[in-house]
């Protein structure tokens, strides 16, 4: 199956969004809020870690304020989106503001979609593992509660960026299953989704820029919560494919879409090749979209968001 370059839709209508969404981050926040189509439970606590609490912030589609350039309201009703906050490694609120200012909440909350912004934890604190972990208890603790916003907790999709989408992939390629005889309620959810959205991940740590592993040293505490200092070559080696979800694909796998820009500086585009690779290897269905010229984010990136909505739409379907 050939991969896609996504062209613009339209100049009108790609400006048009753009000129909207500049618009409402120019107004102050009351105002602002008032042309918002989701209301912001904001802070909640699904789960405590090393003394940490972790939160989720949920966008709750209000069906007020639509606005047709984003799709039908229909769309997603009683469906969720879990959106991993994580840039960098970092799941602070400045990366959840890069989400808002992309137009995600925006565009899948007019099409009715509740989002679940999970906050995984941050570096130094916890390891590469620990967040993955700390994400598994934010999916469980989404399908616990998804009633309570009526949502089917089996009509879920995942989705991240960056870090957010390396993040997910882990998730993904180490799904755990419920225990339904748990006395933790939580635990009693596996952590399996319908589909999974990954924007420019990082796939593979040993196979980076020209086939050479990542510089670990960049970010020492991501594979060991001691750091790098006293663990050899070869154990940092056997980490980094540990943390390499392309290693790490099976059959069965959910639906994946991929979506890198072919300029990015950051996070090169051979890792999304080859996790497109591997779950096509495996048989899992699996769609890259190429961005031409696209960097790592670009000012255009809600035409690529409202193509993710429309492919989740797809995934996430009644009957499906």
């Amino acid at each position: 199956m050939p991969r896609l370059s996504v062209p613009f839709r339209s100049r009108r209508g790609l400006f048009g969004r753009i000129l909207f969404l500049g618009t409402l981050l120019t107004l102050t926040a009351p105002v602002y809020a008032q042309w918002l189509p989701y209301r912001v439970d904001k802070g909640i606590v699904y789960h405590k870690a090393k003394g940490i609490d972790l939160v989720v912030d949920v966008f709750v589609p209000t069906f007020e304020n639509l606005n047709p350039m984003f799709g039908s309201p229909e769309e997603g009703k009683g469906k969720g989106i879990i959106d991993v906050v994580s840039g960098g490694f970092k799941d602070s609120d400045d990366r959840l503001r890069e989400h808002e200012m992309a137009g995600l909440f925006m565009v899948m909350c007019n099409r009715g979609y509740t989002v679940f912004a999970v906050r995984p934890g941050s570096v130094p604190q916890f390891t590469d593992l620990e967040m993955t972990a700390n994400l598994q208890w934010g999916i469980r603790w989404v399908k616990e509660n998804a009633p309570k916003y009526g949502v089917d907790p089996e009509k879920l999709a995942l989705a991240g960026a960056s870090a957010g989408g390396h993040l997910a992939l882990m998730s993904m390629v180490n799904e755990e299953q419920g225990d339904p005889s748990a006395q933790d309620p939580l635990m009693r959810h596996g952590t399996r989704v319908k589909a999974v959205v990954a924007f420019f991940p990082p796939a593979d740590f040993l196979r980076w820029e020209n086939d050479q592993p990542v510089d670990y040293s960049r970010e020492p505490k991501l594979m060991f919560s001691d750091g790098l200092e006293g663990h050899s070559r070869e154990e940092q080696d056997a980490m980094a494919a540990r943390l390499s979800p392309a290693r790490h694909v099976k059959p069965g796998l959910p639906p994946l879409l991929l979506i890198h820009g072919d300029s990015d500086p950051i996070v090169p585009l051979n890792q999304s090749l080859y996790m497109e690779q591997a779950m096509r290897e495996a048989g899992n269905e699996v769609k890259l979209i190429i961005k031409p010229g696209g960097g790592h984010f670009w000012l255009t990136i809600i035409e690529e968001i409202m193509v993710a909505a429309d492919w989740v739409t797809q995934k996430l379907a009644d009957g499906k």
